[in-house]
C-alpha cells in the first residue's frame, strides 16, 4: 500500500512539473528577427511560429533561417519532418508541437516544442537561470531524496551558476530553533528544502543569483546541420585548408616587406671596415 501511494504521489508531482514546463506565456514577438538567447525563454512555441510565418516570405529571411533555428534549440526541441508523410504529419501537427515552414519547400517543415524540465539531469547552463527557486528545490527533492551531496558534481556546478546554495545538517529537535540557521537564512531571502535523514535533517538553502552583465567575446557561434547535429569547428578548419585560406599569409607580400633587410657586409668592407674590426671596437 505504501509503495502504491508513493507511486501515485510521484505521478502527481511529474504531472505538476509538466504543467509548469508547458505553461504558455502571454508574450508575443513582433518580428522573428528580434528572437535572441534572452527572450526565447519568455515565449511559447506558438508565438514563435506565428512570428516565423509572418516573416518567412521576406527576401532576406533565408539568410537568418539557420541562425534562428540555432537560437530556438536553446529552449525547444527542433525536429525536421516531411509534411507529405501522413504518419509524420499526424505526429507533429496534431499535438503540442508548433509548425515552422522552411523557406525552401524541398526542405519540408520544422516542428518545435519546449524542452520539459522533469529531472535534475535536465538542467543546463542555458536553462538554469530561467527556472524558479521552488522548481529547483522540487527537482532536488525528487532526486531520490539523497540530499545535496548525492547530486553529481557537474549538475551542482550548473546549479551554482544560477543560485546561491548552502547546506546544514541538524537534529530534528534543533532544526527550527529560534534564531537558528533556518530562521536566519529565510530572513535573508533563501528558500529551504528539508530532507529527513534518520533523527537528523539536512536543510538545503537556495536563492537566485542576480543577473550579471556578460562579457562579450569573439568566440564563434555554434552551428547545427538540418538534423540538429553540432557542426564541429575542425570541419570548418578542414574546409579552410581545402580552399587555401591559411596560405594567404604566406603569399602576402606586405608581410615580407615589413621585415628589416639584413645589413650588406660588402658595402661596409668597401668603406675600409671589416666585420672583425667592428667586433673589436664593440669589445673595447
Amino acid at each position: 500500500m505504501k509503495e502504491e501511494k508513493k507511486e501515485k504521489k510521484e505521478k502527481k508531482e511529474k504531472k505538476a512539473t509538466k504543467k509548469k514546463a508547458a505553461k504558455k506565456s502571454t508574450k508575443t514577438l513582433e518580428n522573428i528577427l528580434d528572437l535572441n538567447a534572452n527572450n526565447i525563454w519568455e515565449l511559447d512555441e506558438f508565438a514563435i511560429a506565428d512570428a516565423w510565418e509572418r516573416e518567412r516570405e521576406e527576401e532576406d529571411f533565408t539568410i537568418s533561417e539557420q541562425k534562428l533555428l540555432n537560437t530556438i534549440r536553446l529552449a525547444f526541441e527542433v525536429v525536421h519532418y516531411n509534411p507529405e508523410d501522413e504518419r509524420e504529419a499526424a505526429k507533429y501537427e496534431n499535438g503540442g508541437w508548433a509548425k515552422l515552414t522552411h523557406c525552401q519547400a524541398a526542405k519540408g517543415c520544422v516542428a518545435i516544442r519546449r524542452k520539459a524540465i522533469e529531472r535534475i539531469t535536465d538542467l543546463s547552463y542555458e536553462n538554469i537561470r530561467h527556472i524558479s527557486t521552488a522548481m529547483l528545490l522540487e527537482l532536488i527533492n525528487r532526486n531520490f531524496g539523497g540530499g545535496w551531496d548525492s547530486i553529481a558534481l557537474a549538475i551542482r556546478d550548473i546549479i551554482e551558476t544560477g543560485f546561491e546554495i548552502s547546506t546544514t545538517q541538524l537534529p530534528q529537535s534543533r532544526i527550527h530553533a529560534p534564531g537558528g540557521t533556518v530562521e536566519k537564512k529565510v530572513a535573508q531571502g533563501f528558500d529551504v528544502l528539508e530532507i529527513p535523514k534518520g533523527t537528523w535533517v539536512e536543510a538545503i538553502f537556495a536563492k537566485k543569483k542576480d543577473p550579471v552583465e556578460k562579457i562579450r567575446t569573439d568566440m564563434p557561434e555554434l552551428e547545427y546541420d538540418e538534423d540538429g547535429n553540432l557542426i564541429r569547428l575542425s570541419d570548418d578548419l578542414d574546409s579552410r585548408e581545402e580552399t587555401g585560406e591559411d596560405d594567404e599569409m604566406e603569399n602576402d607580400d606586405t608581410y615580407f616587406s615589413s621585415l628589416t633587410p639584413e645589413a650588406n657586409t660588402e658595402d661596409m668592407e668597401e668603406e675600409g671596415l671589416s666585420i672583425e674590426d667592428i667586433s673589436e671596437e664593440e669589445e673595447e
